[in-house]
């Protein structure tokens, strides 16, 4: 059976694929030996071991982060799309979109594409970027995000201190991400497309205070 195509249209590269690009690139500039021949390298002269392979790594002058991708590589699962090219990143993020909202959650990925609208119509440089077990929003950074559960979706915001946020309603709850110095500091419980009236003020809200 073929996998449900997305109504979203497509998404956006996430952030963090560039941040390990810009790592990536680093590596020969600052070492003489590109990805491919640290890799190369590591399983023919380091150990085997996961963790000894990243400090065996780090003793040949590899920093943390660039120790990591390179054991990461080296390892028989090599990761997942974010350690990749920007465009296999692209091309494994309708999967991972497939992937949430299969089995159990399927009856939800109308609900989750009625949300991703809402977020597109917000402004053109809305970014939406699909993680593994969620779907991030972004503008400057991330100020929305959408995790399924069996019978609900998760729509977590960043509206900064409770003690300012007021809602009338009750069905705003505080995460305790603010204490925690999380982005997302509150979220709403969808489970129907009349929710999703509730929930568009509270997205305007976190998409505007990120364009401050």
């Amino acid at each position: 059976m073929s996998k449900p195509a997305s109504t979203s249209a497509s998404y956006d590269l996430h952030p963090s694929v560039a941040y390990v690009q810009s790592i990536l690139a680093n590596l020969e500039a600052k070492t003489g030996h590109s990805l491919e021949a640290w890799v190369a390298r590591v399983k023919a002269e380091g150990p085997t071991e996961a963790k000894a392979r990243l400090a065996w790594l780090k003793t040949q002058g590899l920093g943390t982060n660039q120790a990591g991708f390179v054991a990461q590589r080296a390892a028989a699962a090599p990761g997942h799309a974010f350690d990749d090219t920007p465009e296999g990143y692209l091309a494994a993020a309708p999967g991972y979109v497939d992937a949430q909202y299969g089995g159990k959650k399927a009856h939800l990925r109308p609900l989750f594409e009625q949300v991703v609208a809402l977020a597109r119509g917000l402004g053109k440089e809305v970014r939406v970027c699909p993680c593994e077990t969620l779907v991030p929003f972004y503008r400057n950074h991330v100020f929305a995000e959408i995790r399924p559960f069996v019978s609900r979706l998760d729509l977590g915001l960043a509206l900064g201190d409770p003690a300012t946020v007021k809602d009338l309603s009750g069905r705003l709850k505080d995460t305790g991400g603010s204490k925690k110095k999380d982005r997302l500091t509150h979220k709403l419980e969808l489970s129907s497309a009349a929710d999703l009236a509730a929930a568009l003020p509270w997205l305007v809200k976190a998409f505007e205070r990120d364009g401050k």
